[in-house]
C-alpha cells in the first residue's frame, strides 16, 4: 500500500495539508500539552476581573459589581504598603546579587575541574538540596539555627558568644531566606551553564594554552565570551521576578517577631486573599488586585531590562 507521500509526483512538494497530514502523529503529541496550556494557563486569567470588582462567591465573577481601581488605592494607602514592598524588593534583590554568581562560579570550577571524579562528587552534593522540597528544607533549617538546640547556637556558646536568635530577628531574616535558596538551588541553576560551557570550541582552549595564556585568562577571555548570552537571558528571567518572593519558604519561615522583615507580597496576598489570620474573612478581589499589581510590574522589568540589554549588547531574549 502506497503512503500519501508516495502519491505526490517526484520534485514536486506536498501541499499545506497534505504536510499536516503526513506529520498527524507529531501533531497529536503536541495536541496534549497544548490543551493543558490552554486549560490551566489561559482559561484562569478571566478571573483577573476580580480585581476590579467586588467579588462575591454568591454573584460570581461575571455578576459582582464593579468597583474600578478601589481595591489598588485601598492597596497604596495601606499603612503596610511600604513595609511589604520594601521587604519584597530587599528579598529579591539581595537573591539576585548574591546567587547569581554562585551557578556561574560552580560551573565553570566544575568546567575545569581536571578531577573527573572530583567534578561528578561536587555536582551531586550541590545538585542533591534541589530535591528537597521547600518544607524539608525548612525544617531543616529552623533545627539548625535554633535557639537553645540548633548545631549552630551549640557552636557559639562553646566559643563564648551569646546565643543568636537567626529566626526571631528582623534583622537575620534576609540572610536566612537568601542563603537557604543558595545552598538549595546553586547546582540546579549550574546546569544551565555547565551545559552552555560543553558547546565551547576546545581548541580555543587549546590554542590559548599555547599562547601561554592561564586559567584565569582563558576563564575570562573564552568561557565568559562564549556564554555571555545565556548570563544575560539567565539575568533578564531573575529581572522579571523581582517583586515575586518564594511564597513557600518566606511563609514557612515567618515567625510573630520577623514578621516586619518577612511579610512579603506573596504571603500578604495568601493572608488577605483567602482570610488567613486577621479578621478572617477571604477578600478575593483586593488580594487579586495585589497579585495582577506584583505581575504587572514583573513584565514591566523584563521588558525594561530586555531593551536595556538590547540597546547594549544587541543580546536580548526579544
Amino acid at each position: 500500500m502506497k503512503d500519501a507521500q508516495s502519491l505526490v509526483p517526484s520534485g514536486e512538494k506536498p501541499g499545506f495539508l497534505r504536510q499536516r497530514w503526513n506529520n498527524r502523529g507529531l501533531y497529536l503529541l503536541l495536541l496534549f500539552p497544548v490543551v493543558y496550556v490552554i486549560f490551566f494557563n489561559y482559561v484562569p486569567i478571566y478571573g483577573v476581573l476580580m480585581a476590579f470588582k467586588r467579588f462575591t462567591p454568591r454573584q460570581g465573577v461575571w455578576g459582582s459589581p464593579w468597583v474600578g481601581f478601589y481595591h489598588f488605592q485601598r492597596f497604596f494607602n495601606s499603612p503596610l504598603f511600604f513595609q511589604i514592598l520594601r521587604n519584597t524588593l530587599v528579598l529579591s534583590v539581595y537573591s539576585i546579587i548574591a546567587g547569581f554568581p554562585f551557578p556561574l562560579i560552580l560551573a565553570i570550577f566544575i568546567n575545569h575541574s581536571i578531577f573527573r571524579k572530583l567534578k561528578k562528587t561536587v555536582q551531586t552534593i550541590t545538585f542533591a538540596p534541589y530535591f528537597l522540597s521547600t518544607v524539608i528544607l525548612v525544617g531543616l533549617i529552623m533545627q539548625i539555627l535554633d535557639l537553645r538546640t540548633g548545631v549552630v547556637n551549640i557552636l557559639l556558646t562553646s566559643l563564648g558568644f551569646k546565643e543568636v536568635d537567626f529566626m526571631g530577628s528582623p534583622e537575620l531574616f534576609p540572610h536566612v531566606y537568601v542563603w537557604a535558596n543558595i545552598w538549595k538551588s546553586t547546582g540546579y541553576s549550574a546546569v544551565i551553564y555547565i551545559a552552555a560551557l560543553a558547546a565551547v570550541d576546545p581548541t580555543m582552549h587549546e590554542a590559548a594554552i599555547i599562547d601561554g595564556a592561564t586559567l584565569w585568562q582563558r576563564i575570562w577571555y573564552i568561557d565568559l565570551p562564549s556564554i555571555r548570552l545565556i548570563i544575560m537571558i539567565m539575568l533578564i528571567l531573575s529581572m522579571g521576578g523581582i517583586l515575586s518572593s518564594d511564597f513557600e519558604r518566606a511563609f514557612l519561615l515567618q515567625t510573630p517577631l520577623n514578621l516586619p522583615a518577612s511579610e512579603v507580597i506573596t504571603t500578604y496576598v495568601y493572608k488577605v486573599g483567602l482570610g488567613v489570620g486577621g479578621s478572617g474573612r477571604a477578600d478575593y478581589s483586593f488580594g487579586t488586585a495585589i497579585g495582577l499589581f506584583q505581575n504587572v510590574i514583573g513584565v514591566i522589568m523584563t521588558l525594561s531590562v530586555n531593551k536595556l540589554v538590547n540597546a547594549i549588547s544587541g543580546e536580548g531574549l526579544f
